[in-house]
């Protein structure tokens, strides 16, 4: 048994949250501002669209052996961005939910030799084609918030945190010295802790931790651990003022997937 049912699974759930999400907005919502600059809430339902049309493209590559771009490149992307995302509710909705089945039909028919070729998106590095599945999923669960719209940080699966968080640590920038520690905690007890060099160490639970390190929030629930503090988070440490002291994390994303994923499908990912 490999991961791929999981992520199977959990994809369906995510995108049919999202698709009702979606089909809740009206024309109008569609033009306010999403919380990405200079992005309205019908860029990202765009993008999303199209960006399962760009694993579908990474899927041929895999089952065919030749080399098939996620986008032709970025300016094509922005522009095709650009161009739906007036387009009214229906036809968003039309085209994520087209975009949805095509890409769960293409996951479910690739033969097993596909899942561990080499495939590659907009940035290095290659990675097999079973993280693909990894990979969007990323986009829904973080443009999902990025919608406005009801979806929080709060509401991310905890296997989908900790998936990100691993992924978020295992592309650290080694060079980004503001963060040097992290802490999280469950329960009012630390339950991880990840060791990232010199610099000041700062706490919160995984979801609140998540948000802060992707710009999907200011700091809520993350705290600055005090210098000398006992490793014992006390009462009222985790949280306190929004961003208080925090140190600027690094830009997240530097890489699309980790450099050592194994080649074929693991029994659980991380």
């Amino acid at each position: 048994m490999s991961v791929l049912p999981a992520l199977q699974a959990e994809l369906a759930v995510a995108t049919n949250r999202l698709l009702a999400t979606a089909a809740s907005l009206s024309d109008a919502d569609l033009a306010a501002p999403s919380l990405l600059p200079d992005w309205t809430r019908g860029h990202v339902l765009a993008h999303l669209a199209q960006n399962a049309d760009s694993h579908l493209n990474l899927l041929t590559w895999a089952r065919t052996g030749v080399r098939t771009p996620q986008y032709a490149s970025f300016a094509a992307r922005s522009a095709a961005i650009e161009a739906a995302a007036t387009h009214p509710v229906a036809r968003h909705l039309a085209e994520l939910e087209d975009g949805a089945a095509r890409l769960a039909a293409a996951v479910r028919d690739l033969p097993a030799y596909a899942w561990p070729a080499q495939v590659e998106g907009m940035r290095p590095p290659p990675h097999p084609a079973w993280y693909l599945l990894v990979r969007r999923l990323r986009e829904i669960g973080f443009h999902h918030v990025d919608l406005a719209a009801g979806h929080t940080p709060g509401d991310w699966p905890a296997p989908f945190v900790r998936r990100e968080l691993h992924d978020c640590l295992a592309t650290w920038p080694r060079d980004h010295k503001a963060v040097g520690r992290i802490e999280l905690v469950e329960d009012g007890r630390i339950t991880a802790t990840h060791g990232l060099g010199d610099g000041p160490a700062v706490r919160g639970a995984p979801h609140d931790m998540l948000a802060w390190l992707t710009g999907r929030s200011r700091g809520e629930g993350v705290s600055l651990v005090p210098v000398g503090r006992s490793s014992t988070p006390g009462r009222g440490e985790v949280g306190g003022d929004v961003g208080a002291g925090l140190p600027d994390p690094p830009p997240w994303l530097t890489m699309p997937a980790p450099a050592d994923l194994p080649t074929t499908p693991p029994e659980d990912y991380p």
